[in-house]
């Protein structure tokens, strides 16, 4: 009867191992009077209980970034800024000063402006929601144009790395190309299955511009020069009429 509740206690382990996923039970030989006739006994409950908690407090991770005891607090702006008009904030960086960072620097950087954003664009929306307006509204546009130019920066270091490695001016290589009407263009190059000579769908491209485009290509360029020296004339004549209203301020210039 003893090896009998001992098995019965070893399977019903097994499952639980099975089932949950998070305890892992020795196969141990119990004495034979630890254990009564029936199938969970107290040692069998307490070792279900030990192995399941170890099981579950080894999967208790942290998996979020900020701390615990701040939550959605992060998407709002401090305590001491609520109500207040106007906000002190720095100048926006600058691409001379990201190009002094290192590329884990920068990688921490993104992902500290990602998080102002968040909480600016929570801010412009609740402010548009009680209709008022939002404190310092200039601070989303400098962490913008921060991101911008550390997007840049990344870009400019990508170039340089692929340039001395493959010789590409670009992530995905291709060449400069005409199309029949007379539009240059980058074209990217593709990967076939077959051979490009032996391909029906790239043999129908035209890489090449026919010579009675030439002379739509002269008329499309003389179309752009006087479209420009339309508004420069427009803008001159905005300006004279300016200091014939105000001669005063023209003098003074």
């Amino acid at each position: 009867m003893a090896a009998t509740s001992l098995g019965r206690v070893l399977s019903l382990c097994r499952q639980f191992q099975k089932g949950l996923g998070v305890c892992s039970v020795r196969h141990a030989s119990f004495p034979p009077n630890s254990l009564s006739l029936h199938p969970l006994s107290a040692n069998a409950h307490t070792l279900l209980r030990s192995s399941v908690g170890t099981g579950l407090a080894k999967q208790c991770r942290a998996v979020h970034a900020s701390q615990c005891r701040r939550g959605l607090e992060d998407f709002f702006d401090s305590p001491q800024n609520w109500g207040a008009p106007t906000v002190k904030s720095g100048a926006p960086w600058t691409a001379k000063q990201l190009r002094t960072k290192s590329n884990e620097d920068l990688h921490k950087l993104w992902y500290v402006l990602l998080k102002e954003k968040n909480m600016l664009l929570t801010v412009e929306q609740e402010a548009k929601r009680q209709r008022t307006q939002m404190p310092s509204p200039e601070r989303l546009k400098k962490v913008e144009r921060s991101m911008i130019r550390l997007d840049t920066v990344v870009k400019e270091r990508e170039d340089a790395l692929r340039l001395l490695q493959t010789g590409q001016e670009r992530a995905r290589p291709g060449a400069w190309r005409k199309h029949v009407f007379g539009w240059t263009y980058w074209y990217r190059f593709k990967e076939w299955a077959i051979p490009w000579y032996m391909n029906r769908r790239y043999t129908r491209k035209r890489f090449f511009t026919p010579p009675f485009v030439s002379h739509f290509i002269r008329l499309r360029i003389e179309k752009r020069l006087r479209i420009g020296n339309k508004k420069k004339k427009m803008e001159a004549d905005k300006q004279l009429k300016l200091r014939e209203k105000f001669p005063k301020q023209a003098a003074k210039l």
